[in-house]
């Protein structure tokens, strides 16, 4: 049983087979009519003004940076648990990432541990909504924010459709950024997504993506941009994907909802917590091991009866990357609460089409090598 799998019924296929012919036809491969009705839909679903699409998630956290007009010695803080893309687009976009700690409870940047690192020099923060969950101290991010004069990134690559309160992921700061590489809940098979309220943010992405031309049609360069562009092909099967969006997430908590119930009974073995006021897209299910199990072990006698994890989300934490230790100078015990909580997590198989039969097999393993 695989971690992930694409979900794309056949009439989803058909129907995205059809726009390529059209996209291919019409010569327009590029920042086009379909790319314009994904931000469109997009940011409808996020319930924002504003959406951009571009080459990836990874672009998606740069240009939102770069918008910023960070400078050299401007600091953002990051939670040390999430993917390296998070950290690095700081520094690409001229500033340092300062690491801080994260709540065991929920993978996600603690308010006021998160105070703690703020300085003269820290210009804003990227709250990175883990595996699907929002960040579940987001408001209090905010408003910590605000009080300090600091822009809010959210780092919403996992957290298509996910909602706190009835509010979406990429909502809540200044900008969110989404990704929709192929393991996400919805994909376009590279690509991402910028969302805000700020017209003056959109402007400016949309400048940066497109080598810093004032529009698409001039050729005068007013910024020093990149390619970041979103093409055609991708918008389509993003416009396709996102109608499936709540249905997927729907499976997904079913799922979800009996690994819960499940895991719960057992020794050893976890579910992490979720806030009754969040909507999980779970696009990661996360389960925490007790300290005496070896996450190896574990995982490699899961495979053996043919069930393989996800990837952490995240191991190694950042500040135990080897470039990071380099760049930044951190350490093993520089915070204590992610190296636990990281170290001892768990993706167990995850993906929209996902049957309760096969969940089932997957606790049926689960109690066999725990002897329960």
């Amino acid at each position: 049983m695989p971690p992930v799998k694409l979900y794309f019924p056949p009439d989803d296929i058909n129907h995205i087979l059809d726009d390529v012919k059209k996209i291919l036809q019409s010569g327009m491969l590029t920042l086009g009519t379909y790319t314009k009705d994904f931000e469109t839909e997009y940011a409808k679903v996020c319930g924002v003004q504003h959406a951009v699409a571009v080459n990836s998630g990874t672009s998606a956290l740069e240009i939102a940076l770069r918008a910023r007009g960070l400078k050299d010695g401007d600091e953002v803080l990051v939670p040390t648990n999430t993917f390296s893309a998070t950290a690095a687009a700081v520094i690409f976009a001229g500033g340092r990432p300062v690491l801080t700690d994260v709540d065991p409870g929920s993978l996600c940047m603690n308010a006021e541990n998160a105070q703690r690192y703020v300085t003269p020099k820290t210009k804003g923060v990227i709250a990175v909504h883990i595996g699907g969950l929002i960040c579940p101290e987001i408001k209090e991010i905010r408003k910590m924010c605000r009080d300090s004069h600091l822009f809010l990134i959210e780092d919403a690559a996992h957290a298509h459709g996910s909602k706190l309160e009835s509010q979406s992921a990429g909502s809540f700061g200044d900008a969110g950024c989404f990704s929709f590489y192929p393991t996400k809940v919805m994909t376009t098979g590279e690509g991402g997504m910028i969302t805000t309220n700020s017209e003056e943010l959109a402007t400016k992405a949309k400048i940066l993506r497109d080598q810093g031309k004032e529009n698409f049609q001039s050729n005068m360069i007013v910024e020093l941009g990149y390619n970041w562009r979103m093409n055609e092909i991708s918008a389509a099967i993003g416009l396709t994907q996102l109608k499936r969006l709540p249905e997927m997430i729907e499976k997904r908590n079913k799922i979800a909802k009996y690994y819960d119930q499940e895991l719960s009974k057992l020794n050893g073995i976890k579910p992490l917590a979720r806030p009754q006021n969040i909507l999980h897209n779970y696009y990661k299910y996360v389960a925490l091991l007790d300290q005496e199990i070896d996450r190896e072990n574990f995982k490699g006698k899961l495979r053996m009866h043919g069930v393989r994890c996800g990837g952490e989300v995240y191991w190694p934490p950042v500040h135990l990357q080897p470039i990071y230790q380099k760049l930044l100078r951190t350490r093993k015990g520089d915070f204590p609460k992610a190296e636990d909580v990281c170290s001892r997590m768990v993706a167990l198989p995850m993906y929209s089409q996902m049957t309760l039969e096969e969940a089932e097999y997957v606790i049926k393993i689960i109690k066999e090598i725990s002897g329960d």
